[in-house]
């Protein structure tokens, strides 16, 4: 195939990048910067913007199927940020496929768009989407989202919308990088009793349900026009989870903890302070992420068994052992 990927310089982005070229995909990337290492596999490398069309139509242009894999992401930030990268750049991305013929495009979108802050526990794809989101992200994912449901309704491009929940695995800077940063800092401690279960996603898995969906993708697929949660069919406690991971990089256990109750409180009064005082950079605490550590979200992955044959391939013990090699190679 010739394909393109957006955001092929984050985690996911340049894992399924170099996948596609490994299996001898005509592989093409569009992001934010020039990316030498990408370019060095023989990748062919465009910088743009996702919110200059013209860019987007000369990125898109020629190629078989777009991965649609970049996003503004994060739990805090001015949500007009986030919805030009994340909605405006989608509909570049859908429109640059119309104008130039392109019939197939996976979107990567989140499981976070149906998370309000409460229990979700085997929710599958008929769980609605969220009406009270804390997270600008999560937001403008769901209306990213739907409108590439509505082109695939459409009929303009065949498409579907792949939901992976916290992606992980070595070289990982967002689930297992921001908890090491933090307990290096000695910022790092329990919300709750850490008895909440959550799912998690191993970069191996979360590729391999991208490239099954390109492979099932067609205007008459079962898939077209769909959304699928991708997970690793292994929800843990939270606890174990974290100790785990940590575990695997050498560092003991923690420790301390404090009340969900005082945590939303305190990262309440810090968000105040930072919109306030138009204070840069992120606070300490959000109660996004409050939310995060003492709500259950887990979800039922079997509609991606069933309509693109999608089975964890790597285990949640073999994606902790192959973390530990990456912190102590042999």
């Amino acid at each position: 195939m010739r394909t393109l990927v957006t955001g092929a310089s984050g985690f996911l982005g340049g894992a399924l990048a170099r996948a596609l070229a490994e299996q001898g995909d005509d592989v093409r990337v569009f992001q934010r910067s020039p990316c030498p290492r990408l370019a060095a596999r023989g990748l062919e490398v465009r910088p743009g913007d996702l919110r200059d069309l013209d860019t987007v139509r000369r990125a898109v242009a020629g190629v078989d199927v777009v991965f649609h894999n970049a996003a503004k992401v994060g739990v805090w930030g001015r949500y007009e940020d986030f919805r030009a990268v994340n909605v405006q750049g989608t509909e570049n991305i859908l429109n640059a496929c119309r104008a130039e013929g392109v019939g197939r495009l996976v979107f990567t979108s989140s499981a976070s768009v149906v998370f309000d802050g409460t229990d979700l526990e085997g929710v599958d794809e008929s769980a609605p989407y969220a009406d009270a989101s804390l997270s600008p992200y999560a937001r403008t994912k769901a209306e990213a989202e739907q409108r590439v449901l509505a082109a695939a309704a459409g009929g303009d491009i065949a498409a579907v919308a792949l939901r992976p929940h916290l992606v992980w695995g070595p070289a990982d800077p967002h689930l297992v990088g921001r908890i090491l940063l933090r307990v290096r800092q000695d910022r790092m401690g329990f919300i709750g009793d850490g008895r909440n279960q959550v799912d998690t996603t191993y970069i191996d898995n979360a590729v391999a349900a991208h490239l099954l969906a390109a492979r099932h993708l067609t205007p008459e697929a079962p898939c077209n026009g769909k959304t699928y949660f991708i997970t690793d069919g292994e929800p843990q406690t939270i606890r174990n989870l974290l100790d785990r991971i940590l575990d695997a990089a050498g560092i003991p256990a923690v420790s301390r903890s404090v009340s969900a109750r005082s945590a939303y409180h305190v990262a309440a009064l810090l968000e105040w302070v930072y919109r306030t005082f138009k204070i840069a950079g992120e606070p300490e605490l959000t109660r996004f992420v409050v939310q995060e550590f003492t709500a259950s979200h887990w979800f039922d992955i079997g509609a991606a068994q069933r309509d693109l044959g999608y089975e964890p391939i790597v285990s949640v013990a073999e994606g902790l052992r192959r973390l530990h090699a990456s912190f102590y190679p042999e």
